[in-house]
């Protein structure tokens, strides 16, 4: 290994582990954001009549928020590296919003496709790929059309929230 090459790898490192969160910011963060996605998804779903469908939601979302959180910190930390408050705030504001809504809505058309694999031809067969595609496509939809609703507005408020305390903890 070249000089160059150690010193570039070297400095990857570095800067990753400049970058890495503490664990108590890591693990306090993920809980306080499990817990607030939670009460934003039960805010929305409150007048539902059907108990079980209530805990179905408030599981996926609490799974969302607890596996986004993670890597919007650590993503939102690359980005941001030594910047100012406001490119903080924006970056961890982005990364956070982005996170949260795409991992959940992946969990959401995970179950939405093993809901409706029963269903469909053969596994990896020509058909088997459309109908998996366009059940994925279509749980992205309904979840962007009906399930985003649910972070409004204790979500949002948390949001801003979740941002200010990235922007203003130390660098």
């Amino acid at each position: 290994m070249s000089s160059s090459t150690f010193k570039r790898t070297n400095g990857f490192v570095t800067w990753l582990r400049r970058a890495a969160p503490s664990a108590r910011e890591l693990f306090g963060g993920t809980v306080l954001w499990t817990v607030l996605m939670a009460a934003s998804a039960f805010s929305g779903l409150a007048h539902w009549a059907t108990l079980s469908h209530i805990a179905a939601l408030l599981v996926l979302y609490m799974a969302g928020g607890a596996l986004a959180f993670p890597i919007a910190l650590l993503a939102a930390t690359l980005v941001s590296g030594t910047k100012g408050f406001t490119q903080r705030f924006a970056t961890f504001f982005l990364a956070l919003a982005v996170a949260t809504g795409a991992v959940t809505a992946a969990l959401f058309a995970l179950e939405y496709r093993a809901y409706y694999a029963q269903w469909h031809a053969g596994p990896f067969s020509f058909v088997w790929i459309l109908q998996f595609v366009f059940t994925l496509a279509s749980a992205a939809y309904q979840f962007a059309v009906i399930g985003l609703r649910l972070y409004f507005p204790i979500g949002l408020l948390g949001l801003f929230a979740a941002s200010i305390w990235f922007a203003a903890r130390p660098r």
